[in-house]
């Protein structure tokens, strides 16, 4: 095989930005209405209870120009949107407007606008994941919003918390210190991987329900895995037990077709940095309006025991949580917006146009290197939105303690030698290797064939020792 050269694959010339919104974009414009798909276009729930993601259709072509509406480092094969997100260079302009109107009134923005951009962020929210704007809260980052779920629900000594063998670390880490200060008691259901359907996933959650089990928390797409989990048909079923549920959204707002309202849980968390492509620091919560009274910011601001009578609680606590740069959370009706306006067709074509493109990717690795180093498709088709994971071969034992700044030397060697941004994680659940691939609609198929390339001359050299 020809020696591979040490660039990314060349990308269309530069043309004009027309996507997302202008660079001078008044501050107090409104978002148009977001386009959300209906409960029976959106997702559905088959008569096995296995979630229906709607991507059918053929994806739609892309304009050539796309990918200058982001500000990523043109030399990089940038194949990871899905760890912390990109926002569209219109978004990061209409961020800093914000921020410059902070500066130029501090005590105007955070003593009287901030409420009224809040409300405006949250109507954007509750649109596109349908449920209502007085509902949900907004928060700094998915890892906040879930130890704010924990700390408020109600659970005591002997209490069980399921979760599944494929959570983000975070909520590993803080169901530990509730164990050891509060004496619950977490239960795993191991998910295999590879996966057959999605019948498998809810069998193993359903089958560690017991009487004691008091909340099941579950990630609507995995993180390190990127399965879409059957939320719809677990939450039913613990809904029909009385049993309360926190999905977590981090990954499906802007990957997947997301209708809380139709799902019904008690909790859904959801990222405004990653697959609405909002800036870093955007996070949002959906709290069912029984639970509400409970619901505390994890710091209550000087703010807090002011009485309004006009507006509730849970609203005031979380508009205001002391001192911060708000901006992230309040540009998020301009990512959604320049993300929706990318391709005729909306926020439905985006998301079928990379699923189709991470299907092509997968089959592209697949091909290249299945058979020399047997990968296969661990997930099928319906657990699938814009990411996908496939496992890699060990190293030999002797380079498994090689320096990394990442998780995996091979991660460093992709982007030192091939400025490839991918990520080579372990599975928490078996320990094996694995690596992550997400589309998102700058990314084109030369760049999964050059990661393939690149992928097939490392590993060989890998396993050459």
């Amino acid at each position: 095989m020809p020696p591979l050269d040490n660039k990314s694959p060349t990308r269309s010339p530069a043309l004009i930005e027309t996507a997302g919104l202008p660079a001078d974009a008044t501050l107090a414009r409104t978002c148009r209405a977001v386009e959300v798909l209906p409960p029976e276009q959106s997702t559905s729930v088959t008569n096995t209870g296995v979630t229906n993601l709607g991507f059918a259709q053929p994806a739609q072509s892309v304009p050539g120009h796309v990918h200058q509406l982001w500000a990523l480092d043109p030399a990089l094969t940038f194949l990871n949107h899905g760890s912390y997100g990109s926002a569209p260079k219109s978004v990061l302009r209409a961020q800093a407007a914000y921020r410059e109107r902070m500066e130029r009134d501090p005590v105007r923005l955070f003593k009287y606008d901030l409420e009224r951009l809040m409300d405006t962020t949250r109507e954007r929210v509750a649109a596109f994941i349908n449920v209502n704007p007085a509902d949900v809260a907004m928060l700094r980052n998915a890892t906040y919003a879930m130890c704010t779920i924990l700390k408020a629900h109600p659970l005591a000594a002997g209490d069980e918390v399921l979760i599944t063998d494929h959570e983000y670390g975070s909520l590993h880490n803080e169901l530990e210190r509730m164990r050891v200060e509060q004496g619950i008691v977490v239960v795993k259901a191991p998910i295999p991987f590879p996966i057959e359907s999605p019948q498998v996933a809810l069998d193993a959650i359903v089958s560690r329900v017991t009487k004691k089990t008091k909340l099941v928390v579950i990630s609507h797409v995995t993180s390190t895995s990127a399965m879409v989990l059957p939320a719809g048909a677990l939450i039913r079923e613990m809904n029909s037990r009385g049993i309360d549920v926190l999905l977590d959204g981090a990954h499906s707002p802007g990957q997947i077709p997301t209708d809380v309202r139709a799902l019904n849980p008690t909790y859904f968390i959801g990222s405004g940095h990653k697959w609405l492509s909002g800036p870093k620091g955007s996070a949002f919560v959906y709290v069912r309006p029984d639970m509400q009274h409970l619901f505390r910011p994890l710091a209550l601001s000087a703010r807090a025991n002011k009485i309004r009578p006009e507006r509730a609680l849970f609203l005031r606590d979380f508009d205001y949580q002391g001192t911060d740069d708000y901006s992230a959370m309040v540009t998020l009706p301009a990512a959604i917006e320049a993300m929706g306006s990318i391709l005729p067709g909306g926020w439905p074509a985006l998301m079928r146009h990379n699923h189709h493109m991470i299907l092509q990717a997968r089959k592209i690795l697949c091909s290249h290197l299945g058979s020399l180093f047997n990968m296969q498709p661990c997930v099928p088709d319906a657990m699938i939105g814009s990411m996908v994971t496939l496992k890699l071969p060990e190293p030999p034992e002797h380079l498994k303690s090689r320096p990394t700044c990442y998780d995996d030397a091979l991660q460093d060697v992709l982007l030192e030698k091939y400025r490839i941004v991918v990520p080579i994680w372990r599975l928490m659940s078996t320990n094996e290797r694995i690596i992550r691939v997400s589309a998102q609609v700058y990314n084109t198929p030369a760049e999964y064939e050059y990661l393939a390339q690149a992928l097939k001359t490392e590993l060989d050299i890998e396993q050459r020792g």
